[in-house]
């Protein structure tokens, strides 16, 4: 009998990537192949790719070198949405073999007949105007939490992004399969759920094969929220515009959404929103955040924000500062803009040198630091339920509370995929945090969270 074949995976991006990855791992898994570990010698490896920013594509390069350091006869296959935008490049590197676009990925099993390494590697891509058929996925196995995929693509113009090129128009799941989705994953034992797309708040769009919304994303959220043997669903990044008052108002009184959001802002200058071509102005954010606060003053917010987009002046920098700096917010996800081929922004004028985006990028980060520290400062002598993951790194794991302050402690296998109610009692002079346990039945007596 032929030894099991061996295929290990490699995801780079975002949620979105890594639900799609588990569920093409389980595609390998129904066709008889042997998952592995990305660092452990495997007959094909697979790389879904990113593009968001320029270091994801650079880091492909590296990624291929060091699977193929592994097993030099190993066939390597690159998926994703760099692998859309750039078929052509991702072939040309040394030791690729295969090539699949946006719809063909999910087909991947079918393209293994022939797994003898190529010269140059084939590409199988569609035109992206084609991809316009919804594939459900969701991840289960590699972390606590699942991540939930409920909507792909994107209907937006932002002029610095290539999501639309790379993965088509705004589409959803049927709001029936979604629900299905998450009964299984509750009735796998997770205990939390992450709503992931690309566009979530735009959920609806093309459920049926249209462009009409056959559901609402409150619609989306308050069906799930009714789902039982479910503890926690959290929401992923959502557009200001495209969360409601409604669904703060409804995830406020919510027993199952947890009371932390993350919404992209990009930039807190109302002029370089519009020359981003985003849906709002700051003046809808404000709102946005102070219904959150209003409703549920222990939510956690976090921000996304680019800096050094083309105009973006000393003054117009500084403007984002202070907006972000006064604002009721918890943390910064901050993105250096780089420029990206085939979008409106790579041809605008005002272009910023790369040293002083880097440093506009160091000074939100030290916000960042000063934002997050000041959100666990006002948790502290809160009682807070922590669910514990699975990784053990340098022998300590890791959790979350329901509004996202990660925990610390040393690890634990029994603790993993449990819930526990931790005491916030104060923060050490290195920035860590210390919890009380407040049940009986850990023999710990002590927790640490990270603050930074």
């Amino acid at each position: 009998m032929p030894a099991q074949k061996k295929v290990a995976f490699y995801t780079l991006g975002c949620k979105l990537n890594f639900s799609e990855t588990s569920t093409i791992a389980r595609q390998f898994s129904g066709e008889g192949f042997a998952r592995v570990p990305f660092e452990k010698p495997a007959d094909i490896y697979v790389i879904n790719t990113c593009s968001v920013t320029e270091n994801a594509d650079k880091r492909f390069k590296t990624i291929v070198k060091n699977c193929l350091k592994i097993n030099d006869k190993a066939f390597v296959i690159a998926i994703g949405c760099y692998a859309q935008l750039k078929p052509e490049t991702l072939a040309q590197v040394d030791g690729v073999d295969l090539v699949l676009g946006a719809t063909e990925k999910f087909k991947i099993t079918n393209y293994l007949n022939d797994l003898t390494k190529n010269d140059m590697g084939t590409i199988h891509s569609c035109e992206i105007e084609e991809a316009d058929c919804y594939e459900s996925a969701y991840s289960f196995g590699d972390r606590t939490r699942a991540f939930l995929k409920v909507q792909d693509g994107c209907d937006y113009k932002c002029t610095y992004c290539t999501i639309p090129l790379a993965r088509g128009i705004s589409r959803s799941d049927s709001l029936e399969n979604v629900i299905a989705n998450a009964k299984l994953i509750a009735n796998k034992g997770l205990k939390e759920i992450v709503l992931t797309g690309v566009n979530i708040g735009d959920y609806g769009k093309g459920e049926f094969g249209d462009k009409k919304h056959a559901h609402t994303f409150l619609d989306l959220v308050k069906a799930l929220d009714a789902v039982e043997g479910i503890n926690r669903l959290r929401i992923s990044s959502i557009e200001p515009n495209l969360l409601t008052n409604e669904t703060i108002d409804f995830v406020a009184q919510s027993k199952r959404f947890v009371p932390h959001f993350h919404i992209p802002l990009q930039s807190g200058s109302n002029e370089l929103l519009k020359l981003m071509k985003r849906r709002y102005l700051k003046g809808v954010y404000v709102n946005r955040v102070e219904q959150i606060k209003k409703l549920m003053p222990n939510a956690c917010i976090g921000v996304d924000v680019i800096v050094g987009f083309p105009g973006e002046t000393d003054e117009l920098f500084l403007e984002t500062y202070h907006f972000l700096n006064e604002l009721n917010i918890s943390y910064l996800h901050v993105f250096t803009y780089s420029e990206r081929p085939n979008t409106e922004a790579n041809l605008m004028k005002g272009i910023v040198p790369m040293e002083i985006r880097h440093k506009r990028s160091k000074l939100l980060r030290g916000l960042s630091v000063k934002k997050r520290r000041a959100f666990y400062e006002s948790q502290l002598e809160t009682t807070l339920n922590v669910l514990f993951e699975s990784a053990n790194k340098d022998g300590f794991m890791y959790g979350f509370t329901e509004n996202y302050v990660k925990v610390k402690t040393p690890f634990n296998a029994d603790l993993i995929n449990t819930v526990h109610l931790v005491k916030l009692t104060k923060i050490d002079l290195d920035g860590k945090v210390l919890f009380d346990w407040t049940t009986a039945q850990s023999s710990i007596e002590k927790i640490k969270i990270l603050s930074l």
